[in-house]
């Protein structure tokens, strides 16, 4: 078990800012999803259970106006519309690893 550090005011800042940009239930699961590489938006929608067309429209426009992901028209009939992460996303790795580590070890201490 590692020690507690006192965090300044700037780092919770810090910490509400990443807060901020990656809340609710579906941001993570999106870009989870998109970590293989391109897919179209029903693609998505068929990886993560429960969420409606709407709201994955709008999590993807969050998540695009925030820069973690790319949204690419096809011109084609019908158009084509792909989304893929960025790299500032890709930046992300390490805190959606240590999330899935921590949410084995959290069921583990729940569940036994």
């Amino acid at each position: 078990m590692s020690t507690y550090t006192q965090c300044s005011k700037e780092d919770l800042r810090a910490v509400k800012d990443a807060l901020d940009v990656l809340n609710g239930r579906w941001k993570l699961q999106i870009l989870i999803a998109l970590l293989n590489g391109k897919r179209r938006f029903k693609e998505i929608a068929r990886d993560i259970d429960g969420i409606s067309d709407r709201m994955l429209s709008k999590e993807l426009k969050e998540l695009e106006s925030n820069h973690l992901v790319t949204r690419v028209v096809i011109d084609a009939f019908p158009p084509v519309v792909e989304y893929t992460t960025t790299s500032h996303a890709k930046s992300l790795h390490k805190v959606i690893h240590a999330l899935k580590e921590w949410g084995y070890y959290h069921r583990k201490e729940i569940i036994g």
